[in-house]
């Protein structure tokens, strides 16, 4: 009974795609420009976007310069939007910005112009290019339509297209510390900040920011290790006056003591732990300066 049912509806599906078929061809040989018109707009509201782009396709030379030819590049944008194809969508949206100014579809094109950056978005390990692009077309919507009731969506849009940068961002410098090249990383690290003092991964490259720079220093040649013991005595401060409940706390004190050790061997002032209170001091209130 049930493959009965099937054979069926399949049945029905080929003789309605026949008749769809032949209704289309039809169309095509009467070379009707408004019926082909009005037949590509039936198309795009079925769903059909592959035969309504065609005809559109078709039609567009015929109506240059006339009244429906902002209709027609709107709902060819549409078309290869609803397609999943958004690097034409966004092309012909451009155009239609720029020569239809004043459309009252403008706004409707413009939403679709940003919105087609935000899905064409790579996930955060690859370039973010077109992440930028899509926070930049949607600030730009937001800015031109402040009455819109899509803000608050757009709004969402923009903090989860930042969080990939934050992301990107973060990878990017932890790359060098995973790669052991703590001078690189320590520079990267700090960019990253510099860039995006609002990242959530703040308290992680505060931590890593550290580890580089004491492993820099404890294997620098001996005229630079110092100083870069001294940083690295900066950066355990940074940490610590920013986040005192770390998870990094006890490798951070870890390094702190052998920091303290090899500057107190080289007889450094200001290392002793009675000092401790007066370092945390000046250092701490310069966290933000020394990031």
């Amino acid at each position: 009974m049930n493959k009965r049912v099937i054979f069926r509806f399949v049945a029905l599906a080929v003789v309605l795609m026949m008749v769809g078929c032949g209704s289309y061809n039809k169309l095509l040989k009467r070379n009707n420009p408004d019926e082909m018109f009005y037949a590509a707009i039936d198309y795009y509201n079925g769903g059909d976007y592959e035969r309504a782009l065609q005809l559109f396709d078709e039609i567009s030379p015929r109506y240059t310069a006339t009244m429906r030819a902002d209709t027609i590049m709107y709902y060819t944008g549409c078309c290869f939007y609803k397609r999943g194809d958004f690097t034409s969508s966004a092309q012909i949206f451009d155009e239609y910005r720029r020569t239809y100014g004043r459309s009252p579809l403008l706004e409707d094109v413009e939403y679709m112009y940003a919105m087609g950056y935000y899905f064409s978005s790579p996930e955060a390990t690859r370039d973010q290019t077109t992440t930028i692009q899509a926070i930049q077309a949607i600030n730009e919507y937001m800015e031109r339509y402040p009455s819109s009731p899509k803000l608050p969506l757009c709004q969402m849009r923009i903090e989860e297209l930042k969080g990939k940068l934050y992301d990107k961002s973060f990878y990017n410098a932890r790359t060098y510390h995973k790669t052991r090249r703590y001078k690189a990383a320590i520079i990267a690290l700090r960019n990253a900040l510099d860039q995006y003092p609002e990242t959530p991964h703040r308290e992680e490259i505060l931590y890593l920011t550290l580890e580089s720079s004491y492993e820099l220093a404890s294997n620098s040649i001996s005229s630079l290790q110092v100083d870069r013991y001294l940083d690295t005595m900066d950066a355990y401060y940074n940490l610590i006056s920013e986040f005192p409940d770390t998870k990094h706390r006890r490798a951070a004190e870890r390094i702190q003591r052998q920091c303290k050790n090899f500057l107190a061997k080289h007889n450094v002032e200001g290392t002793d732990e009675s000092a401790d209170e007066g370092y945390t001091t000046t250092q701490a209130g310069n966290t933000n300066t020394n990031l």
